[in-house]
């Protein structure tokens, strides 16, 4: 994370508060998850809730599961008739993630395809209207190649992580130059229209043409 942690927290108070039941979920994830910073955050979550809103999207595709807090606070952002397929390889995670959705009345909406994501996504039909791709980031690129195809026109593609806490500046592994790599991959893509943002470790947001 980028921002400022007093920066974060302030945001964090002035923005529309998490459900009790998201945050039973973060509660438990730093209680027994060994990388928990991997879930996105209040403010970061609630920015996806709205874009979800803002498209009047009807079909989400996340790749990147985990705890599922990002899946279940885009799916509050879904009408009752709408549709997200989460694609994750993690049982132990994605175990989690169900016993909330369960908790949840938008729980009913959220498809989860366990196994690995370049496997899955050819198993998947679109269009959808927005994709969040926060998944293992040595396959961005793949990821992004894939699931563009599968956006509608006027469609939103969000992607985390796109700052990894500044390393793209000066790349020093294969992590950060995968990242820095996607990142000039996706400026370049004459299909979309992009912009990045320093929200927590980075958001890129892309419009299909």
């Amino acid at each position: 994370m980028i921002t400022p942690k007093k920066i974060e927290h302030y945001c964090a108070e002035n923005t529309a508060p998490e459900s009790k039941l998201l945050r039973d979920l973060v509660i438990e994830t730093y209680a027994t998850m060994s990388l928990p910073q991997m879930q996105v955050g209040h403010v970061e979550g609630a920015f996806l809730r709205m874009l979800v809103r803002l498209v009047s999207a009807k079909r989400v595709l996340e790749l990147g599961t985990f705890t599922g807090y990002s899946t279940l606070v885009m799916a509050e952002g879904l009408p009752q008739d709408g549709k997200l397929v989460t694609c994750d390889i993690d049982p132990e995670a994605t175990d989690i993630a169900k016993r909330y959705w369960r908790r949840s009345p938008h729980g009913g909406k959220i498809e989860l395809k366990l196994g690995p994501a370049l496997e899955t996504l050819k198993t998947i039909e679109g269009p959808f209207d927005l994709v969040f791709i926060d998944a293992d980031k040595e396959n961005y690129i793949n990821y992004w190649e894939l699931c563009l195809p599968k956006t509608r026109s006027g469609g939103l593609l969000v992607v985390d992580n796109v700052l990894w806490s500044g390393s793209v500046l000066e790349p020093e592994n294969e992590t950060d130059r995968a990242i820095a790599e996607f990142n000039r991959h996706v400026s370049r893509d004459e299909r979309v229209e992009v912009v990045m943002l320093p929200v927590r470790d980075g958001l890129t947001l892309a419009y299909k043409f």
